[in-house]
């Protein structure tokens, strides 16, 4: 893997197969959302998903899998991110979608730091 992706991640099995049956011609992207609630509280949400026309290229930072495979991350979650992280697979059924793997503290620092 080339010296600049600032981040590496590594997909566990049921992630490289989710890859695998679900190839894409558009990079990926590990979105950040953040939404303020009445109450003035703050909900954030990490989704991973494809680029979209709308997305700002200057709002993200590349991280790549070891097979070379470019994801494209928030910079908002990149500031929170360890540099080395994993990819899984969370949900049922249709609503199986791919997620980070981080540990509790890790989740912590990226929704509530």
């Amino acid at each position: 893997m080339p010296d600049q992706w600032p981040f590496e991640m590594e997909p566990d099995a049921r992630a490289r197969k989710w890859l695998d049956t679900h190839p894409s011609s558009r990079t990926r992207v590990i979105a950040y959302d953040v939404h303020r609630c009445c109450g003035g509280g703050k909900i954030c949400q990490v989704t991973v998903r494809e680029l979209s026309p709308e997305d700002a290229a200057e709002r993200y930072v590349p991280g790549a899998l070891s097979d070379g495979t470019v994801f494209l991350i928030d910079l908002r979650a990149a500031v929170r991110l360890p540099s080395r992280f994993g990819l899984t697979v969370r949900g049922f059924g249709p609503l199986k979608h791919l997620d980070l793997d981080l540990e509790g503290e890790q989740w912590g620092a990226l929704l509530y730091d």
